[in-house]
Formats: structure tokens, C-alpha cells, sequence
């Protein structure tokens, strides 16, 4: 079975995830283009806002809005209509749809019904924010809009704080100065890239640490939508007794057969099981 991606053409009862730009309307990929300008309809988070895009490309397609409020018998209409062999274009305000977003119930119903999905790959805020940060980026975790009630956010922030990984996290500017403050009490003072109005005119990126961040919004009005890339937490060194002897016969209290203790030792040393095999046995 050929795959719906592998040819400029639009294929009858396929829903197309389709990236859209940030802030920049030339961040838009050519098969984006075709996608929006092929399909029957188009389901947008805000139709006014995705008009906008569709009139600078002179494209001309019926649109229906998607939203958290609608998602559930808007989701239904959209499958019953992918069902009777249409195609339909899904695209969020800014960026990739179904990333912190309903498209995400959207594509698990049309998954459940057996409906083609297949995505048009473009701009996503949270991987810009990643590479422009400056912080490690080979692993990451990607925690969307926190929580809105503080017992909820909290518990969130209490999830991640041995998290080792950079975390990136989207923000509001009227809860940014409240959760820099939450970041900081609950995390430690940590690096941090914030990322504002990615892509457009007024783009800005701060690196900084947590206690300088809230010293500066302190001062400063927040505006614009944030992306905020936290640096991870530090490694914990694992403990255990300097003497190698003393090492496996603690792992050996613990439960582990003498074989399998060394072989432990060895590992969280570094060394070579059978350097510790030679240093346990000297000391017998």
C-alpha cells in the first residue's frame, strides 16, 4: 500500500497534520502548501487566524474550527466526514498540531477508526526553543503548559526534580513571573533559555539562571509567548564504600549472589569485573 506522503497528491479519506509557522509566514514548507490548497477542508484551531495564512497564499478552502471546546463532537463530524472519503487538513494557531493540542484526541480517534493519518512536517516552538538554547539537546523532555491550579503544578514541577534531562515547557507572559518563582523553590536556582515571540520581529533570547530570570521580570514587563529550556538536573554520583571488598559484601547483604555482587561492583566503578574479582579474593 502506497503511503499518503509519497506523492504531491491528496488522497481521499486521509487526515493530514500540517505544520504551520510560528510567527514567520515564510516558515511554511512547499508540500504545506499543496496539502492546504489540495484538501477538501481544513479544521483550524482558530479560523480567523488560519484565514490570515490561507489569504497570503491566496489559497481558498472551506474551513470548520477544532478546539479544546468543540474537540469532541467537532471530532466526530471531521472522522464522519474522512469516513465518507474526504480529506482534511489539520492545522493549529502556530507550529505542529497535536503537540500540546486537542489534534492529539483528533488523531487517536481517527487511529481507533482504522482513517489514514499522515503528517506534513514543519515549525514546532518547543524544538527551535531546544537548539537556540544553548543547553544540552541530545536528550529532552517536553512538558507543554503546566498546570493551571498551584497544587497540580506543583506536584508537576516535584515530578522533575531529578529529571537529568534538558526540560522544555511553554508559558503564558501573565504566569511567567509566578512560574520562574515556582521553577526556582521547587528545582534550584538552574540555567535557563527564554525564548520569546520565536521567529518573529521581536524574537529574544535570554540565557540566564532562574534567580537572574526573576530578578529581570521583576523589572521587566513579560510579553509575547514563551518557550522556557531548563537545563537538567546534575548526574547523582552513586554511593558506595571506597574498599572494594566492603562494596560487593554490601551488595552480597542486599541480596545479590557473589558473582552477580562483583559483577554490580565493577560496573558502578568503572573497572573491569575482573580487577574486582582479583582485589575481592586478595582480601580473603
Amino acid at each position: 500500500m502506497s503511503r499518503a506522503g509519497e506523492k504531491n497528491v491528496i488522497i481521499g479519506g486521509t487526515l493530514y497534520i500540517v505544520a504551520t509557522p510560528v510567527g514567520n509566514l515564510s516558515d511554511i514548507s512547499e508540500r504545506a502548501i499543496k496539502v492546504l490548497s489540495g484538501v477538501d477542508f481544513i479544521a483550524s484551531e482558530d479560523t480567523r487566524n488560519t484565514g490570515t495564512l490561507l489569504s497570503h497564499y491566496g489559497i481558498s478552502k472551506p474551513q470548520i474550527s477544532y478546539y479544546e471546546h468543540n474537540k469532541r463532537e467537532r471530532g466526530e463530524s471531521i472522522v464522519n466526514r474522512l469516513e465518507r472519503g474526504e480529506s482534511c487538513a489539520l492545522v493549529t494557531d502556530a507550529g505542529t498540531p497535536a503537540i500540546s493540542d486537542p489534534g492529539e484526541d483528533l488523531v487517536r480517534l481517527c487511529a481507533e477508526r482504522g482513517i489514514t493519518v499522515t503528517g506534513v512536517p514543519g515549525a514546532c516552538a518547543a524544538i527551535d526553543a531546544l537548539t537556540l538554547s544553548a543547553l544540552p539537546t541530545r536528550r529532552f523532555v517536553f512538558e507543554g503548559f503546566l498546570e493551571s491550579g498551584k497544587k497540580e503544578r506543583l506536584a508537576r514541577l516535584e515530578s522533575l526534580k531529578d529529571e537529568t534531562r534538558t526540560t522544555v515547557i511553554y508559558e503564558a507572559p501573565h504566569r511567567l513571573r509566578s512560574t520562574l518563582r515556582e521553577l526556582c523553590d521547587v528545582l534550584g536556582d538552574r540555567k535557563i533559555s527564554l525564548c520569546r515571540e520565536l521567529t518573529k520581529l521581536n524574537e529574544e533570547i535570554i540565557r540566564t539562571t532562574l534567580t537572574r530570570a526573576i530578578e529581570y521580570y521583576d523589572e521587566n514587563e513579560p510579553r509575547g509567548e514563551f518557550v522556557l529550556v531548563l537545563d537538567g538536573a546534575a548526574e547523582k554520583k552513586a554511593e558506595y564504600p571506597d574498599d572494594v571488598t566492603e562494596h560487593v559484601n554490601l551488595l552480597i547483604s542486599e541480596g545479590l549472589e557473589r558473582m552477580e555482587a562483583m559483577k554490580a561492583a565493577a560496573k558502578a566503578r568503572g573497572v573491569s569485573k575482573s580487577d574486582v574479582y582479583r582485589e575481592y579474593t586478595a582480601d580473603r
